[in-house]
């Protein structure tokens, strides 16, 4: 490992070590949640409903999902440059919660467009769509990677399928704006959005769903590194027991 790699490593785990962060989980967390049902406005696409507060998650849940599968994009660059196990590591406890925040994304989009669309899906609709490729494309992810162990072969396959595979997430999220849409129209740089989201309430909620990437990322690494220490001192301890004792 060159020394500017180990200093770039220490410095994301000292991210993910500092105290600061998960005091700025809570802290948001809370701030998000009391903002959401006592400031930010439930009337979104002419209709007052509060099932439109589930907005302020849906919309960060994405951001924040894109962003964990960047990152897993970036890890398994790095470890097939590489080889490190850091960058394993770094990409696959980032698909994991890229995975847990699209699956979240579907749920809670689906129970909001239910009472802004009234349904609770359309195949006509891009956006739905190619996400729900993503979806599918990082569940093929995981099983690649956790199904037959943790040797280099299999790692570098993940890494490639990884690297392959994430051109489905620009995709998904220019869908918009690529094509004709059903359902979604863009709304950031739209001044028609018919969408009246409250922006401080959503950029809030945005930084507590951060907040919690950077937080259970941190902790997935620490116990792939813990389970790892402890295969290979088992491993350690077998091939102790197996050696001869001597004598006849």
């Amino acid at each position: 490992m060159r020394a500017y790699e180990r200093r770039v490593i220490s410095g994301i785990k000292l991210l993910f070590h500092n105290r600061v962060l998960g005091a700025f989980t809570l802290v948001t967390g809370l701030l998000s949640i009391g903002l959401i049902f006592g400031v930010a406005s439930d009337d979104m696409y002419g209709i007052a409903h509060p099932i439109n507060l589930i907005a302020y998650w849906h919309v960060p849940l994405a951001i924040v999902g894109g962003l964990a599968l960047t990152v897993t994009f970036l890890g398994c660059v790095l470890y097939l440059l590489t080889s490190t196990r850091f960058w394993e590591r770094l990409a696959y406890g980032s698909a994991e919660l890229g995975f847990i925040f699209a699956t979240l994304t579907l749920i809670t989009g689906s129970v909001w467009g239910r009472i802004i669309w009234n349904t609770w899906w359309d195949w006509s609709d891009i956006r739905l769509v190619t996400f729900l490729f993503v979806w599918f494309v990082y569940a093929g992810y995981l099983i690649i990677y956790s199904g037959a162990g943790s040797t280099d072969r299999v790692s570098r396959l993940a890494s490639v399928y990884g690297i392959v595979g994430f051109i489905t997430v620009p995709i998904s999220y220019a869908s918009t704006r690529l094509w004709t849409v059903s359902l979604h129209s863009p709304s950031i740089g739209n001044p028609d959005a018919e969408a009246a989201i409250t922006g401080e309430v959503l950029l809030i909620s945005t930084l507590a769903i951060l907040g919690v990437y950077l937080f259970l990322l941190g902790s997935r690494i620490r116990l792939q590194e813990l389970d790892h220490t402890l295969s290979r001192l088992k491993n350690r301890r077998r091939m102790e027991t197996q050696k001869p004792t001597g004598g006849d």
